[in-house]
């Protein structure tokens, strides 16, 4: 049987097929043959969930022939794209054509179809994940049909939906008019960081830190814009702490070259100073030889149903460690503390909730499950792995 891995490696599993439609009707075709053999269908897009939300024993489908900018009209600022270009090439074409989303987060090797279904965010109190800017979208449905959705009464249950109400085809984004940003990166003691964190997330569109833990130092990063057009798509590299100027969809995302694995979860944002102090310290007295560091970032309250963000100004804390070593026990250690908070688990990174916690943190769990049923009844689009906590 083919194989298939995500990208750090954490999930590698078999199915009886792999395919690259090279269009929507046949999307829909593999859809269908899939219900007439009672199988299941998952679509990967580039690997980065690190938990099973992929593997299905009837197929799995990658849109990578799916992808290109289809229309885009700068007046409304909206764009429609195929939904398997990445976030790369997507934000690219925007670009050409005068256009921007308002924020990215920091890497953009994602599809456009996989950042949206899992919540992809970057950082910012004023800014949403990028779910937040879909407003339109074309499924293929659990029956193989054709389903073009636009409506405020399905979209908030849409923007953030594990590709568990169908397949998306192409999705309409609310873009705005392409601008550059300052980025400044410096580094500083940790509790110096802490101190000025407050000051340092007000007076910046964008700003994040990453902690150290072996130094006990953060590096600090944060994006502005400025009125400068750059004259060329590429701003020059930025290696460290230092200055630099470039168009925003070059500027938010950093190279990743090393692997690892990752758990986020989404705290209330006046709660995330003190928890993020209750894992640093539990990482300094029980894990003191990872050396991975923690991120912390914002996120603004949104009306999507599964978005960690749904209701509330947020905070999230991810911790990480190499692909090549374990990670289970360090982050089940540390998990307790980030549901102690209120958290709420990132959909494409590790966590234990079952499905009675999940409903506790997330309002509208439920009823997202029953129309999850009503568009879905057989269960078409179910991983093993979703399920346990969304059937």
């Amino acid at each position: 049987m083919p194989s298939w891995s995500n990208w750090s490696g954490s999930v590698i599993a078999e199915t009886a097929r792999l395919a690259a439609p090279a269009d929507e009707e046949e999307v829909a075709a593999l859809v269908r043959e899939a219900a007439a053999a009672g199988a299941t269908v998952r679509v990967a897009g580039s690997g980065h969930s690190f938990v099973p939300v992929v593997p299905a024993e009837g197929a799995i489908l990658t849109l990578d022939r799916l992808a290109g900018l289809l229309h885009a009209d700068p007046a409304s600022g909206r764009a429609t794209l195929l939904a398997g270009t990445k976030l790369h090439e997507a934000t690219h074409f925007l670009w050409e054509q005068g256009l921007a989303l308002p924020n990215q987060g920091d890497v953009d090797t994602q599809s456009l179809a996989g950042a949206i279904a899992t919540g992809t965010h970057g950082t910012g109190p004023g800014y949403g994940s990028i779910s937040t800017r879909l407003v339109g979208a074309r499924l293929v449905t659990a029956s193989g049909d054709l389903l073009d959705v636009d409506s405020p009464d399905l979209l908030p249950a849409l923007r953030v939906s594990l590709g568990l109400l169908g397949i998306m085809t192409r999705v309409t984004l609310a873009c705005v008019p392409r601008y550059a940003l300052r980025e400044r990166v410096w580094q500083h003691p940790i509790d110096e960081c802490l101190e000025q964190l407050e000051h340092n997330i007000a007076s910046h569109d964008h700003y994040e830190f990453f902690w150290f833990p072996r130094s006990d130092i953060a590096e600090s990063k944060s994006l502005d814009p400025v009125d400068a057009e750059p004259d060329t798509e590429d701003p020059p590299p930025l290696e460290g702490p230092g200055e630099r100027v470039g168009w925003a969809h070059r500027i938010y995302p950093s190279v990743r070259e090393l692997r690892f694995n990752e758990m986020e979860y989404a705290v209330p944002a006046e709660a995330g100073p003190a928890c993020f102090r209750a894992v640093r310290q539990r990482m300094k007295e029980r894990h003191p030889k990872v050396g991975w560091p923690v991120e912390y970032r914002t996120l603004a309250a949104d009306d999507a149903w599964l978005s960690p963000a749904f209701g509330r100004a947020t905070v999230t804390i991810s911790v990480h460690q190499d692909a090549a070593r374990p990670y289970r026990e360090f982050f089940t250690d540390l998990e307790p503390i980030f549901r102690s908070y209120g958290g709420r688990p990132h959909w494409g990174k590790f966590h234990t909730c079952t499905r009675a916690d999940l409903a506790a943190a997330y309002p509208r769990l439920e009823e997202f499950c029953a129309l999850r049923r009503e568009f879905d009844p057989a269960g078409r689009f179910l991983s093993p792995y979703l399920a346990a906590l969304f059937a």
